[in-house]
């Protein structure tokens, strides 16, 4: 018990300093895990190698949450819209990059057998690293975060036939091996004895089945799990919802990720594609929030803890016998995997960030490497010394990972610094309307113009939306549309109102006051921020101004006051009154801002501001007496 409370200690305080620091020099959390297990057992040898293998097959299961989480985070239709991807894109990148390696390792004297192992063995990537660092910067939702999320589900997927190709390639065994396995299997059969039960109960559920009945069982399990996601989850939660436990709850979502990676165990397949499949059928239900906040916590420990026995288990023995060797391979590894994505990004469509987050992201072996190698090793085709070289370079490249996503966050930085983008359209059209940003906001005002009848011209410089737009077959324009002779082609002079609704508060501000001074008559509609913001466009010359959440906000005001007494007449009359009172005195106020002097400073606006709020809440209460309907709860 002692020695159990002694590791956990250990491995939480490694991550408690290394993580953080890590974070904060702006690494990411993956290099801090890491950078953990490596000061904690090689450097420090404060955890042993034995302990540290056998942690890392619990940290896996992180990765098995962490599908099924972004199982959860995926509509099925999504999914089916990858399928191009899945097949196309993921096939080719396991295909081409098993036979680059196992040619490379033909070319350094390996049998095509083993030279066809390691290739399959490198052809995977690090599901764990990779979704991790993904999600943390926030690329996940990108072209290149979307793409490498859809090779590596492949890869998940192709992880089974690997499992049953990998004995077929077995050498021959040597009258000395037969002799040293039976040996081995006599001294340790007393030892296997209390665990063989349930070993064997998972190896014989579809051993000796044929073919068809693999599949049958296979199949069978897959629609059940389907079926257990469609119309036992509801049950099964209103049932738990009755003992009123917050942690019932909880218990249920691991049993649900426990026992469907358990249940694809028996019959050999991948528990984290069981978990993924499980998310994905509970994606469109109503507990899958509550499902995602239960996991979420058990799955970054795990996570972290399988990253920290990855960095704990480096063997620097090896490395330091053979430096030149373990770094010649590991970049040989990166460089030929990277090559492979990069033409295959370019191929799918891919450019300039997407196109190098892919190739960078993906250029890594993978924590399934691990299974995959200590699986060859066992069934006698990869030799045990050649094992414990590619162990290591696995574990190196998954160690380099974190420093190729700050080279793609270097190299994206490169992009915007030196303008290496693509030149701003020639602007050959005017409109009524010109409207300038064409995010959330100035996506509904174009789409009600245009559907009114009336010509808009749109500018942004943001290039995805633009492409975006034009796929949807609005005509946009890109460029900085801050700068004059943009805004001058797209026919200021003629236009009749200018719509700003770009996010940068300082360039909008900006914008109106040069269409102001070019265009007394022009009336500028404008987007704000917030109070101050408003008043700024205010003195830049803007003539309607429109604050972000203000409408919503005061939408969800109106629904809060419908639920807690009033009627929607009085609702509806409360918020038209806060709406009115709100406008005039933002006018009033913006007389008495100065924006040289702090807001919390200015004591004659701060003065007034009470005075406003104060007659404010006199009017509504007025009006609600006036309706005559008694009030209470307001103590």
């Amino acid at each position: 018990m002692d020695s159990i409370l002694f590791q956990a200690t250990i491995y939480l305080v490694a991550a408690v300093i290394a993580v953080p620091i890590a974070a904060r020099l702006g690494l990411g959390s993956v290099l801090g895990y890491l950078a953990a297990g490596i000061i904690i057992g090689p450097a420090l040898g404060l955890v042993g190698h034995e302990n540290t293998h056998e942690l890392q097959h619990v940290g896996e299961f992180g990765v098995v949450m962490m599908l099924f989480i972004i199982g959860l985070e995926l509509d099925p239709r999504a999914l089916w819209n990858m399928r191009h991807r899945l097949l196309g894109l993921g096939g080719m990148q396991i295909l081409l990059t098993t036979v680059a390696i196992m040619g490379a390792a033909i070319w350094l004297g390996q049998v095509w057998s083993v030279a066809l192992a390691i290739g399959l063995i490198f052809a995977l990537s690090s599901t764990a690293i990779v979704l991790q660092t993904l999600t943390e910067k926030g690329l996940m939702r990108t072209g290149g975060g979307r793409s490498a999320f859809s090779v590596l589900l492949t890869q998940d997927i192709a992880v089974i036939p690997m499992l049953a190709l990998i004995p077929l390639l077995a050498l021959p065994k040597t009258p000395d091996m037969i002799l040293g396995e039976t040996l081995e299997k006599l001294s340790s059969a007393s030892e296997a004895e209390d665990a063989a039960p349930a070993h064997e109960m998972a190896v014989s559920f579809i051993e000796g089945l044929p073919a068809w009945g693999v599949t049958l069982v296979t199949l069978g399990v897959v629609a059940g799990i389907i079926l257990f996601g469609v119309y036992l989850t509801r049950p099964v939660f209103r049932f738990i919802h009755t003992a009123r436990l917050r942690e019932m709850y909880t218990a249920l979502a691991l049993l649900i990720v426990v026992g469907i990676s358990y249940v694809m165990n028996l019959i050999g397949l991948s528990p984290a594609l069981g978990a993924f499949l499980a998310g994905v059928v509970l994606a469109n239900s109503e507990f899958r929030h509550e499902l995602e906040s239960d996991i979420e916590p058990f799955k970054g420990l795990l996570l972290g803890l399988f990253f920290i026995t990855v960095g704990a288990g480096i063997n620097f023995d090896i490395l330091f016998a053979v430096p030149f060797l373990i770094l010649g391979l590991t970049g040989a590894v990166i460089v030929i995997k990277g090559v492979i994505l990069y033409g295959l990004g370019r191929a799918f469509g891919m450019r300039r960030r997407d196109l190098w987050l892919f190739t960078l992201s993906l250029a890594q072996a993978g924590e399934f490497g691990f299974v995959l190698i200590s699986f060859s090793s066992q069934s006698n085709v990869v030799p045990p010394e050649l094992s414990e070289v590619m162990l290591l370079v696995v574990t190196m490249t998954m160690l380099i990972t974190p420093l190729l996503f700050l080279l793609h966050e270097w190299m994206s930085n490169r992009m915007a610094e030196t303008g290496d983008a693509q030149e701003p359209d020639h602007v050959d059209e005017e409109g009524q309307v010109i409207i300038v940003g064409i995010g959330r906001f100035g996506q509904i005002v174009n789409r009600l113009v245009r559907s009114s009848g009336f010509s808009t011209v749109v500018l942004d410089r943001d290039l995805s939306a633009i492409q975006r737009m034009r796929r949807f077959g609005v005509k946009s324009f890109f460029g900085d549309p801050t700068r004059p002779d943009m805004l001058n082609a797209a026919g200021l002079k003629d236009a009749r109102v200018l719509v700003v609704a770009i996010d940068d508060p300082d360039a909008s501000v900006r914008l109106v006051s040069f269409a102001r001074r070019e265009r007394p008559d022009l009336h500028i509609v404008a987007r704000a921020r917030d109070r101050t913001h408003v008043f700024r466009l205010y003195q830049a010359g803007a003539d309607d101004i429109v604050r972000e959440l203000f409408d919503a906000s005061l939408r969800a005001g109106r629904y809060v006051l419908e639920n807690v007494g009033l009627s929607e007449f009085e609702a509806a009359e409360a918020e038209r009154t806060f709406y009115q009172h709100d406008r005039d005195s933002v006018r009033e106020l913006a007389a008495l801002w100065d924006p040289t002097v702090p807001t919390v400073e200015n004591a004659a606006y701060i003065a007034r501001a009470k005075e406003l709020e104060s007659e404010l809440e006199t009017m509504l209460l007025s009006q609600l007496e006036e309706s005559g309907e008694p009030r209470t709860g307001t103590g």
